[in-house]
């Protein structure tokens, strides 16, 4: 009823070989995966400056700049200009996409004790929680 199994089992061919692709370290791929969310947190962040130019955000842009650079390993990262397209710009849901961003940025960055990471993406988080907050109306 049943034939036998004429061929070497996956489980005992990938135990008893090496593999022939790269194998990276724990730190390796934490400072992928950091690169990758300033890298978005970047793109977001230039998005804002689109919409609002700001001093604060020129800063904030160049120093994501500045540790995406140093994570890759002195690959600087793509940045586009960005016009502002749509008909109603939605600065608040840009400010909590950054704050998301930088909250998964900091996990990682403590993860693997990045100092300056960790302090960057704090600030960040600080600026999008600000700007998320209602401003009280001037009096009149």
């Amino acid at each position: 009823m049943y034939e036998p199994i004429r061929s070497k089992s996956v489980h005992s061919t990938m135990a008893g070989t090496t593999t022939d692709f790269p194998r990276r370290s724990r730190d390796e791929e934490l400072d992928i995966q950091l690169a990758g969310h300033l890298a978005a947190l970047l793109a977001v962040t230039d998005e804002l400056r689109a919409l609002a130019p700001d001093t604060g955000l020129d800063a904030a842009a160049e120093r994501l700049a500045e540790q995406v650079t140093r994570l890759r390993g002195g690959q600087a990262p793509v940045r586009l200009k960005v016009a502002a397209t749509r008909q109603e710009p939605r600065p608040a849901a840009l400010h909590r996409r950054a704050h998301t961003l930088a909250a998964r940025a900091l996990v990682v960055a403590a993860s693997r004790a990045d100092t300056a990471v960790a302090i960057l993406t704090a600030e960040r988080m600080d600026a999008h929680s600000a700007a998320l907050e209602p401003r009280p109306l001037a009096s009149r």
